[in-house]
């Protein structure tokens, strides 16, 4: 019986993997478009770092609206009409490369952002309740094995696209006439409009065989009638699940970590000086980590560690990987920012399963809550970005020369990484047990 129960499993969760590679594909993108839209659209860095803050926002203004959609039409056409949102906002960045407009390529981004959402908020409870919860954390770590590899690829992809030659066009930015200026910005920016254009065409294509997908109906378990016999209290309210809270508080923090350690370490790179041809691949190293550790979680959870302790150790690891960052300088800074995606694989994995226990009925709305947690990654990298520009410019205006006040500001600013682990270290010590029964 378990046996046929796991075949049963197996096309769903190779669907669900798709999805995921999808989904990383998209996300991770982010770092390269950072400082392209810098250079584009002549930006400051915290206002690049707004290219993160619109595809995360989209989680806070549509996870709820994601989960009545989904509670209406179900997981499967919930993820179909995710990807055609997605493939909706990727036809968006035609009109804005003609334009060179920032808030248009923004715009694109959100809704992309926004599809993102209805995927997310289909997905991710869908392979957590697909088997045990014991084993949730395993099955998301191999998710997440599909999403950053796709992310890998993605960010070389469009690395290679978008930041090819950069340093050349830089230099020649600082040389040419006005009306020259504007000749290399526009066809710099031009070079969007062929991936994107092939971007929508092929999430479009998905959304319609996603339709047609062999995706069991799956239900969290309904724990209310346990709980009356064993004489405690009904459930009513969301609002009675304080661990699912701090949960949400965790993934917040987590997300915004995890999106500081992919999209802004080729920025990172840039700034310490480091050519545009090497910082380009920077990203896949902090995605490489991630993926080598998914693989590790895959095969020791639950066996051989649990899902708390997973946790706990991934935090340990975010402060003591954040330490070297800002006590090291040049490319051993830079490999410190890219181990931090040893500490953040298992977070994701680790969080959903634990926020989501003993939710029962509620487990779709907590779901949309947990999503709209992803919106960490739309506050916190650009208070990093703010941190460097007012960093910078204080050192700017003792007398230090401006290359090395942007390194030395840029190095910094990662302090903003302990607050976020030290949330996560007590999630994973008591916070996921705060009001469930011993």
């Amino acid at each position: 019986m378990a046996s046929q129960q796991t075949k049963n499993f197996v096309l769903p969760l190779i669907i669900i993997g798709i999805l995921y590679f999808i989904l990383g594909f998209v996300t991770w993108i982010n770092g390269a478009l950072i400082p392209f839209m810098k250079t584009i659209n002549e930006l400051t860095d915290a206002q690049s770092y707004l290219v993160a803050s619109a595809s995360y926002i989209s989680f806070v203004v549509m996870a709820l609206p994601a989960s009545y959609v989904i509670n209406k039409v179900g997981y499967r056409k919930g993820m179909s009409l995710g990807l055609a949102l997605m493939a909706a906002g990727a036809l968006v960045f035609i009109p804005a490369a003609e334009a060179r407009t920032y808030w248009v390529f923004l715009t694109g981004i959100f809704i992309q952002g926004t599809g993102m959402t209805i995927l997310q908020t289909a997905i991710n409870p869908y392979v957590t309740i697909l088997g045990p919860i014991d084993s949730a954390a395993k099955r998301i770590s191999l998710m997440g094995i599909c999403n950053k590899t796709a992310g890998a690829l993605g960010s070389f992809i469009f690395g290679a696209l978008l930041l090819s030659g950069i340093d050349d066009i830089k230099q020649k930015l600082t040389e040419v006439s006005a009306d020259e200026k504007v000749t290399l910005l526009n066809e710099m920016a031009d070079s969007v409009v062929v991936p994107y254009i092939t971007m929508a065409i092929a999430l479009g294509f998905l959304s319609l065989l996603i339709i047609k997908a062999s995706l069991p109906h799956v239900e969290a378990a309904d724990n209310e009638e346990a709980d009356a016999q064993e004489g405690a209290s009904k459930k009513t309210s969301i609002f009675q699940f304080p661990h699912l809270w701090l949960g949400v508080l965790a993934l917040f923090v987590y997300v915004g970590v995890e999106v500081i350690a992919g999209d802004t370490i080729i920025s990172y790179g840039l700034s310490l000086g480091m050519p545009g041809e090497k910082a380009k691949s920077f990203t896949l190293m902090t995605l490489f980590a991630m993926v080598g550790t998914y693989g590790i979680g895959a095969l020791l959870i639950p066996r051989f560690i649990s899902q708390k302790t997973a946790l706990t150790v991934s935090a340990i690891l975010g402060i003591v990987f954040g330490i070297g960052i800002v006590s090291t300088t040049g490319f051993v800074s830079v490999l410190f920012v890219a181990a931090l995606g040893i500490a953040n694989a298992l977070v994701w994995p680790s969080i959903w399963p634990l926020a989501l226990n003993g939710l029962g009925k509620f487990t779709k709305t907590a779901s949309a809550l947990l999503v709209m947690a992803i919106s960490g990654g739309a506050i916190i990298p650009p208070l990093y970005g703010l941190l460097v520009d007012s960093k910078k410019a204080e050192q700017i205006g003792q007398g230090v020369e401006q290359a090395v006040a942007q390194s030395q500001a840029a190095t910094s600013s990662y302090w903003i990484l302990f607050p976020c682990y030290a949330i996560i270290l007590y999630y994973a010590l008591h916070g996921h047990k705060v009001g469930l029964k011993k």
